[in-house]
């Protein structure tokens, strides 16, 4: 997980865990009910179409769909967003006018998936603007009824760019929250663990403050240094070093609850032997300096 490169078949197993969360179902309801527009978390690299099925999907878009050019194009775009999305949000517009965005949710510098809204106009359509969607649907040969099309064209929900920046603001806010739950997932979840793992982990949890060495947790588990090593990578998706560097920050993040914590005294009591150490692991995982963490927890009263 250090290297900043998340697999894809990872960042699907986050993201069915953060759907399951009630946080994310709470979320996605009040989204829908409060925009009128789809809304997708979604994991990278999963290259299909993410508002499909979606009880707030466009109608333009619903009837795309069943066209293999349009669809194709649909995916294009969708391939695109995500290339484009990596570190900041991103909107790309269709064929047809309509903007689809997606928003990363990262977890300090590892990208885990991406929160998706769109099917919008940013401006109320005009006849012109479907003649010139129908001119290219008959290009591609794409067997259509114009009639419906157009209907459902001019049922396309039309935003104002600042609503729509408003609307993006929230995603972006939210993808905060999913990315410090993400980080909590990494750290307590594992799927059909081993008793070892489970020992492993609680063995962790209750020495996390003293100079735990991946030896001595092995040693605890009655593994050697070397099997533990890829047993507890293939079970948690992480190595011992960076699990154990995740289990310290959210100590101190708990500790930091408390407005009289000084960040030196958190890191320390978390079991980080350095303060340079300790920023840099923490900026990597949390995304943002401790102190920074720490004013958003506070206010920006003193350190």
């Amino acid at each position: 997980m250090s290297s900043g490169k998340v697999s894809p078949q990872h960042s699907r197993a986050l993201v069915a865990q953060l759907k399951r969360s009630q946080i994310y179902r709470d979320y996605e309801q009040a989204f829908r009910e409060t925009t009128g527009l789809p809304i997708r978390l979604r994991a990278i690299e999963a290259f299909d179409l993410p508002h499909h099925g979606d009880p707030k999907e466009a109608p333009f878009c619903a009837l795309m769909t069943r066209s293999n050019q349009s669809c194709a194009a649909c995916l294009q775009l969708q391939k695109r967003v995500e290339d484009e999305a990596q570190l900041a949000p991103k909107t790309l517009k269709c064929f047809a006018g309509l903007c689809d965005s997606a928003v990363p949710v990262r977890v300090g510098d590892d990208l885990i998936a991406f929160l998706q809204t769109g099917q919008i106009l940013l401006h109320a359509p005009t006849s012109a603007d479907f003649a010139k969607t129908a001119r290219q649907l008959v290009q591609w040969g794409a067997e259509v009824d114009v009639k419906q099309l157009e209907e459902a064209y001019f049922q396309t929900r039309v935003v104002t760019k600042k609503q729509y920046e408003s609307i993006l603001r929230l995603l972006t806010i939210f993808a905060q929250h999913l990315s410090t739950l993400s980080n909590q997932l990494m750290v307590q979840e594992g799927a059909a663990e081993s008793p070892a793992i489970v020992k492993a982990r609680s063995f962790i949890a209750d020495r996390h403050a003293d100079e735990l060495s991946l030896t001595s947790v092995a040693r605890a588990v009655n593994m050697s240094a070397f099997y533990f090593c890829k047993t507890f990578k293939r079970a948690t998706g992480m190595t011992f070093t960076d699990y154990l560097a995740r289990v310290r920050v959210e100590k101190v993040k708990n500790l930091l609850l408390n407005p009289h914590m000084r960040v030196s005294e958190a890191a320390y009591e978390a079991g980080f032997q350095s303060l340079s150490q300790f920023n840099r692991v923490f900026r990597r995982i949390a995304g943002e300096p401790p102190t920074s963490y720490r004013e958003r927890l506070h206010g920006a009263h003193g350190r």
